[in-house]
């Protein structure tokens, strides 16, 4: 007894719907697994940039508030041996002494600044960037 191939065909269709959403339902699964894990990866990247970010900011904080209190101190020391001048010229000798280490010390404070800040620019890009880069 030979059997019609349509007959066949049309009883083999919800079984091949069937097959082919089964199909799909893995597909998406895979999918949204995949995803999420970026999602993962990309949520730990930026939490590791925050960290370094706010630690950053506290370590070039703290560099500030040391040059203040040493330019602080500097000009409390400026001002006690300006009280003890005796002539015009010892004032101006004095003036152009501070004026001088003023510069200096600036010049070296905004170096200081600078490093720091470039520091902590790369350190906080560097999650990002070893998150991006394929292993």
């Amino acid at each position: 007894m030979e059997t019609n191939p349509k007959a066949k065909s049309k009883t083999d269709a919800p079984e091949q719907l069937r097959e082919i959403a089964e199909k799909g339902a893995a597909q998406s699964k895979e999918a949204f697994e995949k995803m999420s894990a970026a999602s993962g990866h990309a949520a730990d990247a930026m939490q590791h940039c925050y960290s370094a970010a706010v630690k950053g900011v506290q370590e070039y904080n703290n560099k500030v508030i040391e040059f203040t209190h040493a330019n602080t101190k500097t000009a409390f020391d400026f001002a006690q041996r300006m009280s003890g001048v005796k002539s015009p010229s010892e004032f101006f000798e004095l003036s152009t002494e501070l004026a001088q280490l003023q510069l200096t010390t600036l010049t070296e404070q905004a170096k200081q600044l600078t490093a720091l800040a470039q520091q902590v620019t790369l350190a906080t890009a560097e999650p990002l960037r070893t998150s991006l880069v394929p292993s």
